[in-house]
């Protein structure tokens, strides 16, 4: 498996401590406080409640979203629905859809976000996720709607992974995604704070749901999982006082980090910058108990998430003063 954020109970056993500024992914550290769960939550096999999908559709602005076990489980399946094609992937982004891609029959190229113009036409699939993990570059949502017809002419795809996207509503192509051609990929676990739920959403052409739905088989999402996430996609105040709370603390890390010199990207959820020495800095970090993410391939460098509270802000930046000390 591919290597990923979160994995604190390695940095506890490596580092032999146990007392983490977990900085490593880009979840909202002050998640949806999940309500207390009816009996047949439990007992009852997770038949697919349509309340669930209504709310999702509400907050995506999307006709159509099929609940899936994390958009994890329609990265890996999504390359099973296609004959052999040519797929571009944007790069650098989430390493999970070049590693499925390219397991499936599939011609794979990774291309830089700037040269994404020059290869729709030379693709049968095309994929990006916008925001971009974890660099944060995006793609205006008429050019991905543009390259998703000129795809769609000749039967390919537009994969959106808009995992990042609830924090930039005005990026996303959610409502499109009815049409031939174009596939948006929503997940609850980022802005939400609930990726223990392992909840995502797919938006497609109907046909194409139908056959995801039946590749990934009944009772892919839990019953406690659609009582929770219904819940959150309801709760119009409380995600209204998130989407505040969280530019104000993308905001406070820009500026943070701005002052000890370093210009990073991201969204207000993760902010990354290149880095000539990222094995050193994570290491540096790690000695004194906070642990981002290492990048040492095409995106080469740091992502920070965000600090909980004003402890954790507080040996952030005690951890960055002596970096900046040498």
């Amino acid at each position: 498996m591919l290597e990923h954020g979160g994995n604190l109970r390695a940095a506890a056993q490596r580092y032999e401590r146990d007392d983490w500024v977990d900085l490593s992914t880009g979840i909202n550290p002050w998640g949806y406080p999940a309500p207390a769960l009816p009996p047949d939550a439990w007992h009852r096999l997770p038949e697919p409640d349509p309340g669930l999908a209504a709310a999702a559709c509400a907050w995506y602005r999307a006709p159509a979203l099929l609940p899936v076990a994390g958009t994890q489980a329609a990265i890996q399946a999504l390359p099973r629905l296609r004959p052999p094609s040519r797929v571009v992937v944007a790069a650098p982004s989430y390493a999970e859809h070049a590693h499925h891609w390219g397991r499936h029959g599939h011609s794979l190229r990774q291309v830089a976000y700037a040269d994404l113009e020059g290869a729709v036409d030379s693709c049968e699939v095309l994929v990006v996720c916008n925001p971009n993990n974890p660099t944060g570059a995006t793609i205006s949502a008429p050019q991905l709607r543009a390259w998703a017809a000129r795809l769609a002419r000749r039967g390919g795809w537009l994969v959106v992974d808009e995992a990042f996207g609830d924090t930039a509503p005005g990026l996303s192509v959610a409502a499109g995604s009815g049409q031939p051609g174009l596939i948006v990929l929503r997940s609850v676990g980022k802005f939400f704070g609930l990726a223990g739920l392992r909840l995502g959403f797919v938006g497609a052409h109907p046909a194409l749901l139908a056959e995801l739905a039946d590749l990934l088989g009944p009772w892919s999402v839990s019953g406690p999982a659609q009582t929770v996430a219904r819940a959150a996609l309801e709760d119009r105040t409380w995600q209204d006082q998130t989407q505040t709370r969280l530019l104000l603390a993308g905001e406070h890390m820009r500026a943070l980090l701005g002052a000890h010199g370093i210009a990073a990207s991201g969204t207000p959820l993760f902010h990354w910058w290149p880095h000539a020495q990222p094995e050193a800095f994570h290491e540096h970090l790690a000695r004194q108990g906070i642990w981002c993410r290492l990048f040492t391939q095409a995106a080469r460098g740091i992502r920070l998430g965000l600090p909980a509270n004003d402890d954790e802000w507080r040996r952030l930046a005690c951890a960055l003063e002596n970096w900046s000390e040498g």
